[in-house]
């Protein structure tokens, strides 16, 4: 019986907060910024410096070729048929917007979905992917 009351309390406790939601949109930084924000939810911006394909994922790198790259977006060979041909992205100013972790002592995004990649300006619209 005891029990029971201390669960019913502690669901009715004034101290229960509802769920916050974000409507802002996450902050958007430069690929170079990109390792003092781990574990933060951003929107990443950045030139595809350069594109490699490989059979378990594709790897995007931002603003200077690998190992120079400042950071990296990622996409998993189970995600890659949503993205269409990756490798024209090549030279395309993006955002790129998801949790950035750190891989090899460097930031990345995994992308899972087209909505979290973005070509900004001038770029051609690819693979499902829309312009701003």
């Amino acid at each position: 019986m005891v029990i029971s009351y201390v669960l019913a309390f502690s669901a009715c406790s004034k101290d229960t907060k509802p769920a916050v939601t974000n409507s802002e949109p996450p902050k958007k930084i430069g690929a170079a910024e990109a390792e003092k924000h781990y574990n933060e939810t951003l929107i990443v911006t950045g030139k595809i410096a350069q594109v490699n394909v490989r059979p378990s994922a594709v790897i995007l790198y931002l603003d200077k070729p690998s190992p120079d790259s400042p950071f990296s977006a990622v996409v998993f060979s189970r995600a890659t048929n949503r993205f269409g041909d990756l490798s024209k992205l090549q030279g395309k100013q993006v955002e790129i917007e998801g949790m950035v972790k750190q891989y090899r002592n460097k930031p990345e995004i995994i992308l899972d979905n087209t909505n979290q990649l973005v070509i900004v300006g001038n770029g051609a619209e690819a693979g499902g992917v829309e312009k701003k």
